[in-house]
């Protein structure tokens, strides 16, 4: 394994990402959160635009300087729900931009990196409505099935580089941005019903999962989507 602690976060300003950010300091990584605001609640943070692939080329080689690269957590994202009929192709693309293209530009962006320091571990945060079909929400189930693909394909190609992939697949998540709508009790007593654990989960158990797979010296896991739901995804 690389003798870097050097870890970047995407989207680690809130919600999963914060909470990732926070898991990883407190197990003595070195963590560097991108995001738009340019802030963190661990580590230290960069000021960077996702979509912009100039941006993430430069925010990664700051982040790793002469310190070399030890993992990549893959956590920013966006949400679009509108009915499939009307879903405006802009939208579509802006979806796919950040949650699956970014995937793909950072990875491609951190491979030298990884590379030159003996290998890593990219973490992916996908969802597990990378398997479903869920109405008005075609453009976020693509961005997520794409991230499993991604993941896969990296696993493949990387696998000799001594640099591994996973894909963390988070369910329900109660977050800022979600808490008011999961608090509703129409809405409470679905997700109990379909949730076999019974409630959503929250940021500190997909940051939990993240911190275990990143420092876990297992090189023979690669490849695969986990997913974390409290056993929604397979309730039938």
């Amino acid at each position: 394994m690389p003798s870097s602690k050097t870890v970047i976060v995407t989207g680690a300003s809130k919600g999963i990402g914060a909470a990732i950010a926070v898991d990883l300091d407190a197990r003595g990584y070195d963590v560097v959160g991108l995001s738009r605001t340019g802030e963190t609640p661990a580590g230290c943070a960069i000021v960077c635009d996702m979509t912009d692939e100039a941006a993430v080329k430069a925010a990664i080689a700051d982040a790793v300087g002469s310190d070399g690269l030890a993992g990549l957590v893959h956590n920013a994202g966006l949400y679009i729900s509108d009915h499939s009929a009307e879903l405006s192709t802009k939208d579509f693309l802006t979806v796919m931009s950040l949650n699956a293209t970014a995937v793909m530009v950072a990875s491609r962006e951190a491979y030298p990196h990884f590379k030159a320091n003996g290998g890593g571990r990219i973490v992916n945060i996908g969802s597990f409505f990378d398997k479903m079909g869920v109405p008005n929400n075609l453009a976020y189930c693509a961005s997520k099935a794409a991230v499993g693909a991604m993941t896969r394909c990296l696993a493949a190609e990387w696998a000799k580089d001594n640099i591994t992939t996973i894909d963390i697949a988070p369910g329900y998540i109660e977050t800022d941005l979600n808490r008011d709508y999961l608090s509703r009790e129409k809405v409470k007593a679905w997700l109990a019903d379909r949730i076999p654990a019974g409630e959503p989960g929250k940021p500190e158990d997909v940051a939990k999962l993240v911190g275990a797979v990143m420092a876990g010296d297992i090189p023979f896991l690669t490849g695969e989507t986990i997913y974390i739901d409290g056993g929604q995804g397979m309730n039938h």
